[in-house]
């Protein structure tokens, strides 16, 4: 399994989790991938022990799994997670400044 780490604050509207909803402040992301190619994110409060599923935070990347591949997808998603901008329910998408 590849296991990628970062620390970062989230922007606006945090970050939906499957188990406590929003959480907001000091997180560390962790994105699992194994060798089949699920991906897995999952995100804590930054030095806390327990860790929550990402809500909406699993994929598929074509296996076999290219390291580098799997390792931009972390960044990109740590850089939407620091942009932050929750998605209104109903809504026809994202848009980070409206």
């Amino acid at each position: 399994m590849l296991t990628y780490t970062s620390d970062f604050t989230p922007g606006p509207g945090g970050v939906m989790t499957a188990e406590v909803g929003v959480i907001t402040g000091d997180l560390t992301l962790r994105t699992e991938v194994t060798a089949g190619g699920s991906l897995t994110l999952r995100v804590q409060y930054t030095g806390a022990e327990e860790w929550y599923a990402v809500a909406g935070g699993q994929a598929a990347l074509p296996a076999p799994v290219d390291p580098a591949v799997a390792s931009a997808v972390h960044e990109l998603v740590v850089d939407v997670l620091t942009r932050g901008g929750a998605v209104p329910p109903d809504s026809a998408g994202w848009t980070p400044y409206a």
